[in-house]
């Protein structure tokens, strides 16, 4: 069922997606998500039933429009000129997407994210912006989440120090009501605390007051945003809808082996794709199933390519950069999905149109697509490595099983230099029936230099191997993908890199106060020893190289292996 604006060619595929969608309309399932039926996905309504206010959130911040109006012009004759939000997951997922794909109106605050402990991003940040005319956003769901409270621990502490007691009216929150933030932002005095819908998950929150509050500030007309997505959530209502059959799509293909669900995007609104990539992997990645989103990854000929692929091809009306070799993938009998976009305001529809298609891809995949079980297992060996520090004054010790060029090698394997033991690792790929991806995940901190070369890391393993590969930096990948990692059927390949820190910054114990029992550079080190702890506690594959002092120089040496 195609429409205008979107185009499925299923090719082969064509007539089991068409049973799996008479299902869909039989069993009434639109409505059904409606009306907040638990049975669509489990026999128990935990966290389902409390978890389905996304459904309206179109509507219900179109109701808050004045509210956030007021608020934006506030901040506006107060003088600030940039904003920099403090969050992980779907809390600066989204925000960073209207960043980057509506860019600043004209008299608007420049918005940045900060969504990595590495102690190089945090300290880029104090350094970079003017705390005088910044607007410190503290957004978390829970209150509790260990990443955004230190980053506001940092920046209240330093805001303090440069412009006294009034830090407070630099700093917003968004949370849920009665949270460990709402306190503390009431404790600090901040000038405004966003109170938003608990019932709706932090990954399905982009178009709540997490995603809108930020939204506004840099200058998105949300009328007109929210106005295309109640558009697409009243067509989800409808019996038979396209939104519904993408879920059906995408759910169904990954149960025939299509599993790697590959976005493409116009250059514009590329960064969509970390949004949904969050969305896909935490709600499908579990209980032994999951459908791997891949973004940003290098568009190639269909010789390069398993036949486990989907491809998304998301782009504007007058940009078809990409479409002859989509037309080449098409022919050589891999599904296509093709949407079409006016303008960056048709985002709005996306965000609601994948939220829906998730939801409904979980039905067909018999998995609960609201929960995040295996995302506990990783921040629980984070903490165990942090009690290990506060105890002993230092973290657990990994032994090395090879030291090369100022590198070091961590691997359960025997190989004895480090070409051997990456090679080695990277042939897991050749049996694809157990090994058909490999997640890059890089604790360092994020530079245009860094993250170049990652992706040409990337791309010669997928070129080599014909696989999947994906890239995430830590531990913003761990609020994301982290969920599929631990939960999906196990077919990945982990390799991750590490970095000396050079420059580290203290998080202090209270905000305002300069006492400081660790550092971000002990925290990111403690995530990166719990989530590989995490890994191989669920028999995962996982190669650890520690880039030493020279990453940039070291990442080609690796590169140059493969």
């Amino acid at each position: 069922m195609d429409t205008k604006n979107i185009k499925i060619s299923l090719g082969n595929y064509k007539e089991e997606i068409e049973k799996v969608f008479s299902k869909f309309e039989d069993e009434n399932v639109s409505q059904r998500i409606y009306d907040k039926d638990f049975t669509l996905w489990s026999d128990k309504p935990t966290e389902i039933t409390n978890r389905l206010d996304w459904l309206i959130s179109p509507q219900e911040t179109l109701d808050h429009l004045d509210k956030i109006d007021s608020f934006e012009k506030e901040i506006k004759s107060a003088k600030f000129t940039h904003a920099l939000l403090l969050g992980m997951g779907g809390s600066s997922l989204a925000p960073e997407v209207f960043r980057l794909s509506f860019g600043v109106k004209k008299g608007f605050l420049d918005l940045e994210v900060l969504d990595s402990t590495n102690p190089g991003a945090v300290l880029n940040y104090a350094n970079k912006l003017d705390p005088k005319k910044t607007l410190y956003i503290v957004s978390t769901k829970s209150g509790g989440t260990i990443e955004t409270l230190s980053f506001f621990k940092y920046f209240f502490t330093y805001c303090k120090e440069k412009i006294g007691d009034f830090a407070g009216k630099h700093f917003i929150a968004i949370t849920d009501p009665g949270s460990k933030l709402e306190e503390m932002a009431k404790e600090f005095k901040f000038r405004k605390i966003f109170i938003n819908n608990p019932n709706i998950g932090g990954r399905y929150s982009v178009l709540s007051f997490f995603g809108s509050v930020p939204a506004a500030l840099v200058g998105v007309d949300l009328k007109k945003l929210l106005f295309n997505a109640n558009k697409v959530a009243e067509e989800c209502k409808t019996k038979k809808n396209i939104n519904g059959e993408l879920g059906v799509v995408i759910g169904q293909l990954a149960k025939l082996g299509r599993d790697k669900l590959t976005f493409l995007y116009s250059e514009k609104i590329i960064s969509f794709g970390t949004w949904v990539e969050q969305l896909i992997a935490e709600s499908t990645g579990k209980n032994g199933v999951g459908i791997l989103p891949v973004e940003n990854e290098s568009l190639e000929n269909p010789n390069y390519y398993s036949n486990d692929r989907v491809f998304v091809y998301t782009h504007f009306k007058n940009d078809n950069l990409l479409s002859a070799k989509i037309e080449k993938l098409k022919k050589a009998g891999h599904p296509i999905i093709e949407i079409i976009l006016k303008n960056e305001y048709d985002l709005g529809a996306e965000f609601f149109r994948w939220e829906f298609a998730t939801a409904v891809s979980g039905w067909v995949l018999g998995i609960q697509p609201f929960d995040q079980p295996n995302v506990e297992s990783a921040k629980i060996e984070a903490k165990a490595m942090m009690n290990s520090y506060f105890e002993k004054g230092k973290l657990p010790k990994i032994k090395a099983s090879i030291e090369e060029n100022g590198m070091k090698v961590y691997s359960k394997s025997k190989e004895k230099t480090l070409a051997d033991s990456v090679n080695a690792f990277l042939k897991n790929l050749d049996n694809q029936k157990k090994y058909n991806y490999v997640s890059i995940q890089a604790y360092v901190t994020p530079t245009e230099k860094m993250s170049k070369a990652l992706q040409t890391l990337r791309k010669k393993i997928q070129k080599k191997y014909k696989s999947a590969v994906t890239v995430g930096y830590g531990p913003r990948f761990l609020h994301s993908t982290g969920q599929l990692h631990k939960g999906d059927a196990g077919n990945g390949l982990f390799l991750q890199f590490s970095s000396e820190n050079k420059i580290d910054a203290q998080i202090p114990n209270e905000p305002g106060m300069i006492e400081s029992n660790f550092t971000f550079g002990t925290l990111i080190t403690a995530q990166l020893l719990g989530d590989r702890q995490a890994l191989l506690n669920n028999k995962r594959k996982v190669l650890t190289i520690d880039l030493g002092s020279e990453s940039d120089k070291n990442i080609k040496k690796v590169i140059s292996l493969v």
